[in-house]
């Protein structure tokens, strides 16, 4: 997904300025597919479809802010796809961890793990919380850039990208809830613990995106 959204990049700078009738298109249908995907991930079963929506969903807002061809829209795209791509990766690293020690992606199967990995719960919380874009992550300066390039291109869209940060962290939340609350299987009791190279994996991911809190225009591009 990030390779296509440098895809966009290149070829979208050779086609400046847009024809209307290329432009329209496009981000509509990007600002279409952010509800689309996002409203899917509300009704998913299997954990890692729902992060693959998720990263789709994501992909709706670089999408639109590279076809519109601004500064600040670029930025955000690049912004949010640096952020994205280690979030979606930690996500995915997640559910794998779930997955080797219940042998099943099935969301209402693994509920209560925080009971038996109280320090991966709190991976999963950092990783959700960073996935809605909460402050004072890159997510959000991200996600901000394009809002606010696509407010600035036609003033109704932020009907659409305001309903779809509000279902991102729906459906955050609604992840988190699944695989951590409530309580734990019978037919889970006996777990494999954690290993510490599964804290180290997660640790990699999510320590730049806290180090890039301090200094994002190493990835936003804005060196000034």
């Amino acid at each position: 997904l990030k390779l296509g959204g440098y895809g966009l990049i290149r070829i979208s700078s050779t086609l400046n300025p847009h024809p209307p009738n290329l432009m329209f298109p496009i981000i509509i249908l990007a600002l279409w597919g952010i509800l689309m995907t996002s409203s899917i991930c509300l009704r998913q079963t299997d954990l890692k479809a729902l992060i693959a929506y998720s990263s789709v969903s994501h992909m709706g807002l670089v999408a639109a802010a590279i076809i519109v061809q601004t500064p600040w829209g670029l930025t955000g795209a690049m912004t949010l796809m640096v952020a994205h791509g280690l979030t979606s990766s930690a996500l995915f690293a997640l559910a794998n961890t779930n997955y080797e020690r219940t042998h099943t992606r099935t969301l209402l199967l693994v509920r209560g793990l925080q009971l038996a990995f109280p320090l991966m719960s709190t991976w999963w919380l950092l990783t959700n919380l960073t996935n809605m874009a909460m402050p004072p992550t890159i997510n959000l300066l991200g996600e901000l850039f394009i809002i606010s390039t696509l407010f600035n291109w036609s003033t109704p869209t932020i009907i659409i990208t305001g309903m779809g940060t509000l279902i991102t962290a729906t459906y955050s939340l609604y992840m988190f809830l699944m695989t951590q609350r409530g309580s734990i299987s019978t037919q889970f009791q006996l777990l494999p613990p954690t290993h510490t190279r599964e804290h180290l994996n997660l640790t990699l991911h999510l320590l730049p995106l806290g180090l890039l809190i301090m200094k994002p225009a190493l990835v936003s591009g804005l060196f000034t």
